[in-house]
């Protein structure tokens, strides 16, 4: 139907017209709003099946968050094997690069392993934003 430029009495209204359409630009403006890509750091070796599900709550967490959550650890096991250490080293590394491309870091978790510790490490010299959660989804501050 869209907006009419003239009002109901069939007067020319640019006014109300112009008001109308910026408001209908804003509307379609937030339907696609921008999400930054989040790098999701959590546990994967130990006990897998548990550490997987978690990641896929952080990822699905991060959703609910207008973000876009990048969880390397529940894709690269679908076809690399991390018990192999050469297949590991090439997941960790792919992994590294994918966080080079994300805009923030979310660390899950009061356990860090070497993997998260160097994804950190990486994000602090890129000087991105890291955002610390409990297993709870609840933002701790770090200091």
């Amino acid at each position: 139907m869209g907006i009419s430029k003239y009002n109901s009495e069939g007067y020319y209204d640019p006014t109300t017209y112009e008001a109308l359409s910026n408001i209908e630009k804003e509307e379609k403006a937030a339907k696609r709003a921008y999400r930054p890509l989040v790098y999701i750091c959590s546990p994967f070796a130990g006990d897998v099946e548990n550490n997987v599900n978690m990641a896929r709550v952080y990822s699905r967490f991060a959703v609910r968050n207008a973000c876009i959550p990048l969880a390397p650890h529940l894709l690269f096991p679908q076809f690399m094997d991390d018990s192999v250490s050469a297949e590991r080293s090439i997941a960790l590394f792919m992994g590294m690069v994918l966080l080079g491309k994300c805009d923030q870091i979310w660390v899950f978790g009061r356990n860090i392993s070497a993997g998260m510790a160097a994804g950190i490490e990486k994000a602090e010299k890129k000087n991105m934003l890291i955002r610390y959660f409990t297993e709870e989804l609840e933002e701790v501050k770090r200091v």
